[in-house]
């Protein structure tokens, strides 16, 4: 093996002064606009991640809820998915590539037992993803979270979901890896009358050695895979990532 670069040697101490392991698997979503916003080209195993929905409406939490899902399927594995209220529809994140004999749901009745049992499920090590439905996530739950998650490589996903709007708010300063916000668009247009693919406006809020940015996608497929709609697929980068620095 070569001998590594003063850079290399200096991003893998810096890497293990902030409790983070060199090299870690990462899941990338396969579209090289986000892809490349992403520390080593994906969202890393090992690590939590924040996602909810842009808005303060059902219709965009449930969004949020479907992002989670596709990426809790494209991680492998089965999936505790720890909800503090019993209303998630099974159908729907099957339509998202989360079958329901790949989810093990936990109804964990409020935000501090889904916590608990999210923190136990990234310990266990033998999950492919953990997802934790809480309203708020503490700079001192977020850490639990993340050395629990480090510790044995399990992506740990929280969703948030408000139960009343005095609730909602934006991110609070956390230990997660990345912070993400999913809002509604108008469906793809058909040629023919009917109703195209669902759209969704993902926003990149933070990421740590990243910049935040926004993506125009579409929802995830029976795979859990976004696609770049067909009208910007062919735009140059620069244009079809989004508005960097606007997010948030």
């Amino acid at each position: 093996m070569r001998p590594l670069s003063a850079i290399e040697s200096l991003r893998a101490r810096i890497e293990t002064l902030e409790g983070r392991r060199p090299g870690r698997a990462v899941l990338p979503f396969g579209i090289a606009a986000i892809d490349a916003h992403l520390r080593g080209g994906g969202l890393a195993h090992g690590a939590v991640h924040e996602i909810a929905g842009g808005g303060h409406a059902a219709i965009d939490a449930a969004a949020a809820a479907l992002f989670a899902a596709g990426i809790a399927a494209r991680a492998g594995g089965m999936v505790l998915w720890c909800l503090a209220r019993p209303d998630l529809f099974a159908p729907a994140l099957a339509e998202a590539g989360l079958g329901p004999d790949r989810v093990i749901y936990l109804e964990a009745g409020d935000d501090k037992t889904a916590l608990a049992c999210a923190e136990e499920g990234l310990r266990h090590g033998g999950l492919g993803a953990v997802v934790a439905e809480v309203a708020r996530l503490s700079m001192t739950a977020s850490r639990r979270l993340q050395i629990a998650a480090e510790g044995t490589g399990t992506l740990g996903l929280v969703l948030h979901r408000w139960r009343r709007q005095s609730e909602a708010a934006t991110f609070a300063p956390s230990a997660a890896e990345t912070q993400w916000r999913v809002s509604v668009l108008a469906s793809t247009p058909l040629p023919v009358p009917g109703v195209g693919r669902p759209r969704w406006l993902v926003a990149l809020i933070r990421a740590r050695a990243g910049e935040t940015a926004e993506f125009e996608v579409e929802a995830c497929d029976d795979a859990g895979r976004l696609a770049v709609p067909a009208a910007l697929a062919d735009r140059p980068l620069a244009a079809a990532d989004g508005r960097r620095g606007a997010a948030g």
